[in-house]
């Protein structure tokens, strides 16, 4: 067998943990780990250069969309050319160096590019890699294969709170450390936000191994080119009823603001009790629980949802959402309280991430599948960048009671319509 592609016995009809899929979950914890440590402190920082809640969620939403367009015509060049690896490796490389710049920001332009060039990478790699692993697996095992790799995604984003945990720690008790980072980058000594510049540089280091493990790891079975394959006529041809499955994943998506929104909340709570550093280690903390949860909820949701109606089965997730976003409308500073808010968080995430992706095969084939999952991309992005923004813009403007209360009124809206709309038979 040539190296780069996949026999039909080691991709499917085989147990459904093989090569393939052991090794793209590896791949995703370590693109996990590279992002989430970043993203852990990413709002103390903001604070720390003088940014808003209304920029966060500015770049978020910014960040997200553009991602999302990229989705698309990644997964419809990948239906074309009949071949995914070497762009998911390009994208895994954009991610991998992309929290680095963020060490040199001393305002939030910066940040933007570097989390645009990320969500870049993540916008080629995402729908690509979904697409190998939904045919990595036999039909009926899908829930599996996807469960799994949500699972090991999600320990890289348990491993990376944790890391940048241990590192504002190791770097607040030990002053020699942060003089020796200055003296190899004196240009950000005396800079606002240090422990957090030396972060977003160490982030390059499991970033490159993500890179490493899906080049050399990962084989991809190629398929003939179909250069008559035409964009408008593929999105035209998509079923009817994934058009509404689509449109109540959009209508959730523009609730579920990102996590850093959850993070700023629980430490602008705590703040005061704490002060910025002890609120920056514990937002950490608590953002480091909700991944342990996501980690672990992922392949039991995933497992589970091969037995019932896929929508259904989402939109008791999508309502988990709903509770989550009250927990957090009502959180005070009580750490007990805020614990819960981020469990459940981890919980619907997990539902969502993995639902939607198993789902996605349930209309489509495989011919077309690159570009279904870039479609899904699209919609997750849009709903991204309004949630974030929108949410952001609220809490600035008139307070975070507000901002709180769209997402609980806006997510249960799209909990109701998932839960109408039929499942379909997988598609195979």
């Amino acid at each position: 067998m040539q190296m780069g592609k996949l026999s039909e016995s080691e991709g499917r009809g085989g147990r459904w943990l093989n090569r393939n899929v052991f090794a793209m979950g590896l791949t995703s914890f370590l693109g996990d780990f590279c992002h989430e440590m970043a993203t852990a402190v990413l709002p103390q920082f903001m604070q720390a250069i003088g940014a808003s809640a209304s920029v966060l969620g500015f770049i978020e939403g910014v960040a997200d969309a553009l991602s999302s367009f990229v989705k698309l015509g990644a997964g419809y060049h990948s239906d074309k050319i009949g071949h995914r690896k070497l762009w998911v490796v390009a994208g895994y490389l954009l991610t991998g160096v992309s929290k680095a710049l963020f060490a040199f920001a001393f305002a939030w332009p910066l940040i933007l590019v570097g989390r645009v060039i990320g969500w870049l990478g993540r916008g080629i790699r995402g729908p690509l890699r979904d697409a190998m692993l939904a045919d990595s697996v036999d039909a009926q095992n899908r829930g599996k294969a996807f469960g799994f790799h949500r699972a090991g995604d999600t320990a890289g984003a348990v491993a990376g709170p944790l890391g940048a945990y241990l590192l504002l720690t190791y770097l607040g008790a030990h002053a020699g450390a942060m003089d020796a980072f200055h003296r190899w980058l004196p240009s950000l000594a005396g800079a606002s936000g240090g422990p957090f510049r030396v972060i977003f540089l160490l982030t390059i280091i499991p970033g490159l191994l993500s890179v490493a493990s899906m080049a050399f790891l990962v084989k991809e079975k190629r398929r003939a080119k179909n250069h008559e394959l035409r964009f408008l006529g593929v999105l035209s041809s998509l079923p009817k009823d994934f058009r509404a499955f689509l449109f109540a994943v959009g209508l959730f998506g523009i609730a579920d603001f990102a996590p850093t929104l959850m993070i700023l909340r629980a430490t602008t709570l705590l703040e005061p009790g704490m002060g910025l550093a002890g609120a920056a280690r514990m937002g950490a903390l608590l953002y480091l629980l909700r991944n342990v949860v996501y980690t672990a909820a992922s392949y039991p949701i995933g497992a589970l949802s091969d037995r019932f109606s896929r929508t259904r089965y989402l939109a008791a997730g999508y309502g988990v959402a709903v509770v989550t976003f009250l927990g957090f409308l009502f959180a005070g500073s009580s750490l007990l309280w805020l614990s819960g808010c981020f469990m459940l968080a981890g919980v619907f995430i997990a539902w969502e991430d993995t639902v939607e992706g198993v789902a996605v095969r349930d209309y489509v084939k495989t011919e077309v599948a690159g570009t279904a999952y870039g479609v899904l991309g699209v919609v997750n992005g849009i709903g991204d960048f309004v949630s974030s923004f929108v949410v952001g813009l609220l809490w600035t403007s008139v307070g975070p009671l507000w901002a709180f209360s769209y997402a609980v009124v806006v997510a249960a809206a799209g909990t109701l319509l998932m839960a109408s709309i039929t499942a379909r038979p997988n598609a195979g």
